[in-house]
């Protein structure tokens, strides 16, 4: 979308220059200040993804923009207000978007489907760096509990020599992965609707790498994030009174699909580390090892099979 010249601007906003009626660096002030008071941990970025969703641009364009005393339009003025508003009231800003931004890839979200998090590109980098490394001609990558397919996706961008494969058994997530499979065209994903139990008995023995980002919260845990709490899907969140249950169906699941010396990668929380080395360990994997996020917080464990 072009956006318009900043005399369009101040024409459509009545060549006011009054920083109130809609000047750009003075709407993000009031949104990023509101956004503050609301608890949102990152306001100045949403403020500007707000402005950025509502004129059609990049937020590198909106920052442009305040910085040159461009207006916005009375309309659009409006719209940012009730997006702030929205935003304030914990609405995840990728459900207000509808998009939301995954490695090299951005997908459609919205009600009915986990948000990815910026956490777990970590995560997904390691099944990728695993995927690469395999000197298998076409290497086979599984994603169990794909969600929105950001990880499924990501591995089928990143690695395009590869078979990529995303399992998902909510419908209404399900719908959101094969949207994205068609808007990203990645040729070489296919994602399958399918109980983890069950999923894709042809391929057993043959897969490269299996990657989970599972439900891991305790049924007696409460998320942290109102964003979490009030509006992803329970079942992408709640694993169980110990909060491994799925954990558990993951590893025999890729047991069974995984080649010798195939790679498990599984996201967890940042205290389940050792009991998820334990129970993998148990279970007959090699060389489990838990691994720190950007933050340094253990947020991932891999093992072979």
């Amino acid at each position: 979308m072009t956006h318009p010249s900043l005399d369009e601007q101040q024409a459509r906003s009545g060549g006011s220059s009054d920083p109130q009626a809609g000047a750009v660096d003075s709407v993000l002030s009031r949104a990023a200040a509101a956004l503050t008071r609301a608890g949102i941990p990152t306001p100045t970025v949403d403020a500007e993804l707000l402005v950025a969703h509502v004129l059609g641009v990049g937020r590198g364009r909106v920052q442009a923009l305040a910085m040159s005393g461009a207006l916005l339009s009375a309309a659009d003025a409006v719209e940012t207000a009730d997006l702030v508003e929205r935003r304030s009231a914990r609405v995840p800003l990728q459900h207000i978007t509808g998009r939301a931004a995954f490695r090299r890839i951005e997908l459609s979200v919205g009600p009915g489907v986990f948000v990815p998090r910026p956490e777990t590109e970590m995560v997904a980098g390691i099944a990728i760096d695993a995927l690469t490394a395999d000197p298998s001609p076409e290497p086979i990558g599984v994603d169990l509990g794909t969600g929105s397919g950001a990880i499924a996706l990501s591995l089928a961008v990143e690695v395009p020599h590869a078979r990529v494969f995303g399992v998902e058994n909510s419908a209404e997530a399900f719908i959101w992965a094969t949207q994205n499979t068609r808007d990203v065209g990645a040729g070489n994903a296919k994602m399958v609707f399918t109980d983890l139990a069950k999923a894709l008995p042809e391929l057993d023995g043959t897969v490269s790498v299996v990657i989970s980002n599972p439900p891991y919260i305790p049924l007696g845990a409460i998320p942290r994030d109102p964003e979490v709490r009030l509006h992803d899907p329970a079942a992408a969140l709640y694993g169980g009174v110990d909060g491994l249950d799925v954990v558990r169906q993951v590893s025999v699941t890729a047991r069974r699909l995984l080649r010798a010396g195939g790679t498990l990668v599984l996201e967890h929380g940042e205290l389940q580390g050792e009991q998820i080395r334990a129970l993998l360990t148990a279970d007959g994997w090699r060389a489990a090892a838990t691994h720190p996020d950007l933050t340094g917080r253990p947020r991932a464990t891999t093992a072979v099979r």
